[in-house]
């Protein structure tokens, strides 16, 4: 329907059909499809056309590949590990996304050969109006590939199918040019992103992250709630409020085949037989390190891989830990001696349709492939506790002796002990 009266005479109608095949001349489709590796910092073009005040949020990633470090000590696995094309301190080949946002073209170019795993952790409100460009600086190591790259947003229900990431239904970005993708969430929860071009290959070789979609209720007036500002949900009963939040995102890695996709080799998916399991792109101990900034020089061999999965809190803070899978086996994460309440399944609050909760209280989360869970503790009193894949067959790093793998810890601080928390898994 058009507004007859409301536009000037022989304007062309803002028709449903010319909104979805961009014949506007706006773009819509081809709107970063471009060569010039930088992202528009004005309103998204759907913002415009629909003529809304929603917040506009805008990112920019790039995909490329490069190399990062499974833990020191790992035994070896000739010829596949360590790499012998590993520059030192690293020993691991991978694909990955990196955060660009602000960064000129020519800064955005610099970053090829500089993967990182997991990819940056992204956070967006109900109803923002959300802008992501993705640039294809194209792979290093292997200039002979000239794979495109995607944003698929796993279980992120999209307006329409050309921004969910799927090269059969949208489109795929060839190296050397940007593509972005338009969204405004509607439904709070903890969501996965990946490339889904060679989508086995290119999420096994490290092309995964996370994203959080915050509730509206986090910004009910203020004095309205008593209880605080922060929800993983909009539950209307402040159960799902937490002081805390921490994100885990649990894959393997299978270092045959990253040797092989270095070396111009083939892999049979059907041989899968990981090496290393991890949590934000790390095997502990590495998981217990701090974070760090992936643009540092100084950040050492863990430098492309800057999400920490150590948890600190204060006793009674309650915790928000939203953990995904994409990997390729299931994993039963568990914690000894803290109750787990389990209060989402793939972003979905466990909750009738007349309120009654069907939260599963806990001490292990199974989280299979392609799945997500969300999870509030109290933190009980001072003292530090195990977060681990009850698969002990996971707790290794190459198969080698001690522990490894998908384990972290819980550090419980005496009131008072840590900060107010600034971002997730700060």
């Amino acid at each position: 329907m058009t507004d007859q009266n409301s536009r000037a005479a022989g304007e062309r109608p803002l028709s449903r059909r010319a909104l979805l095949t961009g014949s506007l001349g706006v773009g819509i489709v081809v709107a970063g499809a471009r060569s010039s590796m930088g992202a528009s910092s004005g309103p998204s073009t759907l913002a415009r056309l629909a003529g809304t005040a929603h917040p506009q949020k805008t990112v920019h990633l790039a995909g490329t590949d490069g190399w990062v470090s499974m833990p020191a000590g790992s035994p070896a696995d000739a010829p596949f590990f360590p790499d012998s094309l590993a520059p030192d301190p690293f020993n691991t080949y991978v694909f990955g996304f990196r955060d660009v946002t602000g960064m000129t073209a020519q800064q955005v170019a610099a970053q090829r050969g500089k993967a990182q795993i997991s990819a940056p952790m992204l956070s967006f409100d109900e109803e923002d109006d959300i802008t992501i460009t993705l640039s294809n600086l194209g792979l290093l190591v292997r200039p002979d590939l000239f794979d495109g790259h995607t944003l698929h947003w796993h279980g992120f229900v999209n307006a329409i199918p050309l921004f969910d990431g799927v090269p059969e239904l949208s489109l795929a970005v060839p190296v050397g040019r940007d593509f972005s993708y338009f969204y405004r969430p509607h439904d709070a929860g903890t969501y996965m992103y990946h490339c889904h071009f060679e989508d086995v290959e290119h999420v096994q070789m490290g092309m995964t992250g996370m994203v959080f979609i915050r509730p509206a209720q986090n910004k009910a007036p203020v004095g309205s709630d008593p209880l605080g500002t922060k929800y993983a949900y909009n539950d209307h009963d402040g159960s799902t409020r937490y002081d805390r939040e921490f994100a885990f995102m649990l894959t393997e890695l299978w270092s045959a085949a990253h040797y092989r996709d270095a070396h111009i080799q083939v892999s049979d998916w059907t041989d899968y037989d990981p090496s290393f399991w991890l949590l934000n792109g790390r095997g502990y101990p590495d998981t217990l390190q701090p974070g760090g900034d992936p643009l540092s020089t100084a950040a050492g061999r863990l430098q492309y891989q800057p999400i920490t999965s150590l948890v600190r809190c204060n006793a009674g803070d309650r915790v928000l830990l939203r953990m995904s899978n994409l990997g390729y086996q299931n994993h039963a994460m568990t914690v000894d001696n803290i109750d787990l309440t389990i209060v989402a399944k793939d972003a979905s609050l466990l909750k009738g349709r007349d309120g009654t909760q069907n939260y599963i209280v806990t001490n292990t989360v199974d989280v299979g492939p392609g799945e997500s869970r969300d999870v509030i503790f109290v933190a009980p009193g001072p003292g530090e506790y195990l977060l681990y894949d009850r698969n002990y067959s996971y707790l290794a790093n190459g198969g080698g002796p001690g522990y490894g793998g998908m384990m972290t810890k819980i550090l419980v601080g005496a009131p008072g002990t840590y900060p107010a928390q600034s971002a997730a898994n700060a």
